[in-house]
């Protein structure tokens, strides 16, 4: 379904991204030296780098989905919310104290510290193409969406987000993405917070309460409480939860990068509970909208489309056809922000990772500050262009998002396995680090491909819930570790 934009919401939409431009253009001539690019020179706020941390968990595919997901089932994406508070206790206590002492900007630099130089290269790697495969997968679905509310063609939609994204992070750098982070997510939260209040005058209104209905279909509920693993319960959240978690805050570089932007530890510590103070509620919020949607919808006199199928497209029904002209501009706005401050972060992590573990590590350990700048905004560029390519191609494929997520967990397999080795001194060869990886990474091929297979090979099938697998392959690759690392004390032992 299309739904068209009138002058007023389309010349807010135009000045936004007019806006973003002219801060890229603003920050440009304060970004002079490579690390002002990376990390600010250190001189973020807290706040502000907390913001930014929080951006990076949403994405205008959160936007939409995070209420769909609601509209149709329940509350249990809000155990992965809840999961980060005590993730974030951990990282804020243990894991940014050792990286401020070692004055990281690429966290992968602390594997080679720690497990060797191969552990530094491999993970490096596996970010960089998860990054292209990110910044695809955020431009094709925000621009999927964005074609139903104007007369473009998605392809023309897709270049237009990426190069504005382009122009104002290689322009600024990481100060750029920061401030245009805090900008784009006050939009995003006052976008979300009008829809909320809109909606609960529509369900608590006399004489009748829609939102009893919401009650009556367990909308609320965070999942069967069984235990099991085929499907999404309580415990898998949990799981799922508390891995993706870690994941995100300890081996990450687009949010490891965020919190390394201000000037001391216990800023870094500040800024992360900033985030996760904020991420908790909007993730509420979100979830809040969706189930309102499913009471308003369930009114004789609020009728959905006939079009309308599942429940990733209700929020945008809703916001062409209930919201007013102008508050309609700002909302479309929003998920503009969101997508941009997602892709912004890839696309300054990415030229980070290049500069450091490939450029500055191999290529050109002695470059001079104009040539290293110069590399960093060309990578920039270069990750930027390969997204939108990737993006443009995704357009023809219809399992092109399926298939690359599988992709991406093959790539990113023991990533976070490694940096727990890391983080807790366990003692292994090279060889047996990556004999550990490798199983790892065969886990994961398991619990992707392995599924629905003939009866003759029914033993072989995964039935774990999907969004388990990195989980289960980090696990399979701390096993693995414990085991060699036990082997090596025994002989050690007999060697006495």
């Amino acid at each position: 379904m299309n739904y068209q934009l009138g002058t007023v919401d389309l010349t807010i939409i135009v000045l936004y991204g007019l806006v973003l431009v002219l801060m890229g253009i603003y920050f440009f001539k304060r970004s002079k030296t490579s690390e002002q690019f990376m990390v600010a020179s250190r001189g973020i706020p807290a706040w502000a780098a907390g913001i930014a941390v929080m951006s990076t968990y949403t994405s205008s595919i959160s936007y939409i989905a995070v209420p769909g997901k609601a509209f149709d089932d329940n509350w249990h994406p809000l155990v992965f919310a809840i999961c980060a508070i005590p993730v974030a206790w951990f990282v804020t206590s243990y894991v940014i104290p050792h990286y401020r002492k070692n004055n990281i900007i690429s966290v992968y630099n602390y594997l080679e510290e720690k497990i060797g130089g191969w552990g530094r290269i491999y993970a490096a790697f596996s970010f960089l193409l998860f990054m292209v495969g990110r910044v695809a997968v955020i431009l094709y679905l925000s621009s999927l969406l964005l074609t139903s509310f104007v007369s473009l063609d998605i392809e023309m939609v897709i270049v237009c987000i990426g190069v504005v994204t382009i122009i104002y992070t290689l322009m600024g750098g990481m100060e750029a993405v920061i401030w245009t982070d805090v900008m784009q997510s006050i939009i995003m939260i006052g976008g979300i917070l009008f829809v909320a209040v809109i909606l609960s005058m529509e369900i608590f209104s006399q004489p009748d309460y829609l939102v009893q209905k919401a009650f009556d279909n367990n909308k609320f509920s965070l999942g069967d409480t069984d235990f099991s693993l085929r499907d999404r319960t309580l415990w898998v959240m949990i799981i799922y939860g508390i891995s993706e978690n870690v994941r995100n805050l300890i081996a990450d570089q687009n949010y490891t990068q965020k919190y390394s932007s201000v000037g001391t530890t216990q800023e870094a510590r500040k800024s992360v509970w900033i985030a996760m103070l904020i991420y908790l509620p909007l993730t509420l919020i979100f979830l809040y909208i969706g189930t309102a949607l499913f009471a308003y919808y369930g009114a004789e006199a609020n009728v959905l489309n006939e079009t309308i199928t599942k429940g990733d497209e209700v929020f945008p029904y809703f916001i062409a056809t209930e919201l007013p002209v102008g508050i309609k501009g700002l909302m479309i706005a929003a998920i503009m922000a969101a997508s941009m401050s997602t892709v912004d972060s890839a696309l300054n992590s990415s030229a980070t990772v290049l500069y450091i573990d490939f450029y500055k590590k191999y290529l050109n350990p002695k470059g001079s500050e104009r040539s290293s700048l110069n590399f960093l905004r060309i990578t920039t560029i270069i990750w930027g262009v390969l997204g939108v390519g990737f993006a443009l191609l995704m357009i023809n494929a219809k399992s092109a998002l399926d298939v690359w997520w599988q992709i991406s967990g093959i790539f990113g397999g023991g990533i976070l396995g490694l940096f727990l080795l890391a983080l807790f001194n366990v003692g292994i060869s090279r060889a047996q680090g990556i004999l550990s990886v490798l199983f790892s990474i065969l886990i994961i091929v398991w619990g992707t491909f392995f599924r629905d297979l003939p009866k003759g090979y029914s033993w072989l099938e995964c039935t774990m819930d999907p969004i388990i697998i990195g989980a289960a392959s980090t696990a399979g690759l701390i096993a693995m570790a414990l085991v060699f690392m036990l082997y090596n004390k025994s002989k050690t032992k007999e060697y006495a």
